[in-house]
C-alpha cells in the first residue's frame, strides 16, 4: 500500500500535550483539574513517575485543543512556569487512548482491583477485578475519589448486604460494577450525561455484569426508575460538592432505614459543608477518608 492510500484510510492525527511536575502530589492536583475540565470523550490523561522522581503528565486530544485554555488550566493548578513549558505535538491517533492507559498500574481498593485490559492477569485470587478502558484516569480508579469510594464500599459490604443499591452520577460505571460483582444482584446506575450512562452500560457488559447493572440517563432523583427502586439501602455518589449538597434532601427521601451513603468528589475544605447538609437531612457521619487530596465520606441513616 502506498503512502497516499495509507494516509486516506488512517484516522486523523491526535495532539499530545506534555509537561513535567515536581512530585506526585503536584501531578495529581493538575490531573484532577484537567480531568474535571475536559469531556472524557475528548481527551485521555495520564501521569507517570520518572526515574529522577519527577512526574510526566501527558494528554491526548482527538482534536487540536485551544493551547491558551490548556496553559491557563495548568497555570491555575500549578504555576506560570509550568504552563509555559507545556508542549503540543501532533501524533498518530490510532492508539492514543491505549498508549495513555498502558502505563497505569492496577489500582487496589480493598478487595477491588481496577485495571486495564493489559493487566487482566494481574488480578489476584479472592480479588474482584474491574476492567475499565475509559479515556480518563478520573473514571478508572486511578483517582482519589473513585478509590476512596471503592474502599468505603468494601467496608460496607463486609458488614451488611444491601438489597437495593444506587450509583448516582455513575460516570464510567466503576462503582456500579464493583457493587454488582460483589453482590451479584441488580444495581441501578444513573448519570445526567446520556453518554456516560451508555459508557457505564458498555463497561458493565465488558465486566460480565451487564445483567445486573441498569444504566439510565436521569437528572437527580426525578426519574421514575428511582421511585420504582426506592427505598435504597446503599447510595454511591461520586460527584462534586455543590450538587451533593443540593441532593441531600431528595436523597434522604429515597433511603431505607439504616441505609448507607458514600459521597465523594470533595476537596477537604468542602467536606464539612456536605456533612452538615446530610446531617440536616437526618444522616450521621460514620467515616471520613482522605486520599490524594480528595475526601470521601461514609454516612448512615439511623
Amino acid at each position: 500500500m502506498n503512502s497516499t492510500s495509507a494516509h486516506s484510510t488512517s484516522p486523523p492525527p491526535a495532539t499530545r500535550v506534555s509537561f513535567a511536575m515536581a512530585d506526585e502530589r503536584s501531578a495529581n492536583r493538575v490531573v484532577d483539574v484537567l480531568a474535571e475540565s475536559f469531556d472524557n470523550n475528548e481527551v485521555a490523561i495520564a501521569a507517570f513517575e520518572r526515574p529522577d522522581g519527577r512526574w510526566d503528565v501527558t494528554l491526548y486530544f482527538g482534536e487540536r485543543p485551544d493551547e491558551g485554555a490548556v496553559r491557563n488550566l495548568v497555570a491555575l493548578s500549578s504555576d506560570d512556569a509550568t504552563a509555559q513549558a507545556v508542549t503540543f505535538e501532533t501524533v498518530e491517533a490510532k492508539d492514543w487512548v491505549k498508549a495513555s492507559l498502558e502505563g497505569l498500574a492496577p489500582v487496589e481498593a480493598g478487595r477491588f482491583v481496577v485495571h486495564g485490559h493489559h493487566d487482566r492477569d494481574r488480578v489476584g485470587p479472592n480479588r474482584i477485578g474491574i476492567e475499565i478502558e475509559a479515556a480518563l484516569a478520573f473514571g478508572t480508579g486511578h483517582h482519589g475519589t473513585t478509590r476512596g469510594c471503592l474502599m468505603l464500599l468494601d467496608q460496607v459490604l463486609r458488614a451488611k448486604w444491601p438489597r437495593r443499591v444506587l450509583d448516582l452520577g455513575t460516570g464510567t460505571g466503576v462503582l456500579a460494577i464493583a457493587a454488582a460483582k460483589a453482590l451479584r444482584q441488580p444495581i441501578l446506575a444513573s448519570d445526567i450525561d446520556w453518554r456516560s450512562a451508555v459508557t457505564a452500560g458498555e463497561n458493565a457488559r465488558l465486566n460480565g455484569a451487564g445483567n445486573f447493572v441498569e444504566a439510565v440517563h436521569a437528572p437527580g432523583f426525578s426519574s421514575p426508575k428511582f421511585r420504582a427502586r426506592a427505598p435504597f439501602d446503599l447510595v454511591l455518589a461520586n460527584i462534586l460538592a455543590n450538587p451533593l449538597r443540593r441532593l441531600a434532601t431528595p436523597m434522604a427521601q429515597h433511603l431505607a432505614p439504616s441505609a448507607h451513603v458514600i459521597l465523594s468528589g470533595l476537596l477537604p475544605h468542602q467536606a464539612n459543608g456536605v456533612i452538615a447538609a446530610y446531617r440536616a437531612s437526618g444522616l450521621v457521619l460514620v467515616k471520613r477518608l482522605q486520599l490524594e487530596g480528595w475526601t470521601s465520606l461514609l454516612m448512615r441513616r439511623p
